[in-house]
């Protein structure tokens, strides 16, 4: 008789707390509910008043499995805690282009950059009472050149016991040429791996969930593809949500945020996790 190997333990993190209340919501269902276990906030965010984050935490009381993290923030249309910062755009962040070109080009100050970082380190302390149980960026700026730095130097002063993300596949090259956003993350991600390593702060061993949102997919295709190949404490990104006009206003995936949702909280999640041997427990 066969025996079935031990379930892989993966992390099912939703992006994007505090960018509208629709997705808070929709977030803080699904740790109810236990289909997910992390979420990233955005202290830069739209919604991250008390009540907000009063939720969130009485959420994850009901899932003790659930991790909080700090999703860090340096591109538009959101603004710096720190009033020095430079380059901006009208008031805001650069925009996600400008701002990799910059990084490229070592055109940032990391000094600038690290002590943003640490103001929204220290705004998370100030809404939930700790330090982030990990930390990683939206749109991935952690791993831009020259952030990188400044993210791990940041870390490792303000939130030592976090881990990071890293956003590298742990897939045979051949399967990773078709998405060529992945594959400049794997590339990026390398990196930041090693310059984590020499840190000393720990970071997931593979990763999964980038894909061309703005057209969308059928959500269900995706994830059961995310889990291929995934290591055990791996981990896998998402981003559900309920639109309203806060989220209209900040940012291009909309709808596409409530078919991730729709297919979480459906009784074909579990199915699949349980067809994968895969578990959200605590990692």
């Amino acid at each position: 008789m066969s025996v079935r190997s031990p379930p892989r333990h993966i992390w099912l993190c939703a992006d994007d707390y505090g960018m509208s209340p629709g997705v808070n919501r929709a977030i803080r269902d699904l740790i109810v509910q236990k289909r997910i276990n992390a979420t990233s906030v955005m202290v830069v965010g739209a919604a991250v008043d008390r009540t907000e984050i009063e939720a969130l935490t009485q959420a994850v009381a009901a899932n003790p499995d659930c991790a909080i993290g700090l999703h860090a923030t340096l591109t538009a249309p959101f603004h710096p805690l720190t009033m020095h910062f430079n380059p901006l755009n009208g008031g805001q962040f650069l925009p996600l282009a400008r701002l990799l070109r910059a990084s490229l080009l070592r055109r940032l100050d990391p000094e600038i950059i690290q002590a943003e970082l640490l103001a929204q380190i220290a705004a998370f302390r100030q809404m939930f009472g700790r330090a982030p149980d990990y930390v990683d960026g939206h749109q991935h700026v952690q791993l831009f050149p020259q952030i990188r730095d400044a993210f791990l130097v940041a870390v490792k002063e303000a939130a030592p016991g976090a881990w990071v993300r890293q956003c590298g596949r742990s897939l045979p090259l051949a399967q990773r040429l078709d998405s060529p956003k992945a594959l400049l993350l794997d590339v990026l991600s390398e990196t930041f791996r090693g310059k984590s390593a020499r840190a000393g702060i720990a970071f997931n061993p593979g990763f999964a969930g980038a894909y061309d949102m703005v057209r969308g997919r059928e959500f269900a295709d995706v994830m059961k593809g995310f889990l291929d190949g995934l290591p055990d404490r791996g981990l896998v990104m998402c981003h559900p949500g309920f639109v309203d006009e806060t989220l209209v206003s900040l940012d291009d995936v909309t709808h596409q945020r409530e078919r991730e949702f729709a297919f979480l909280s459906s009784d074909d999640f579990p199915r699949l996790l349980e067809s994968n041997n895969v578990t959200l427990d605590r990692v």
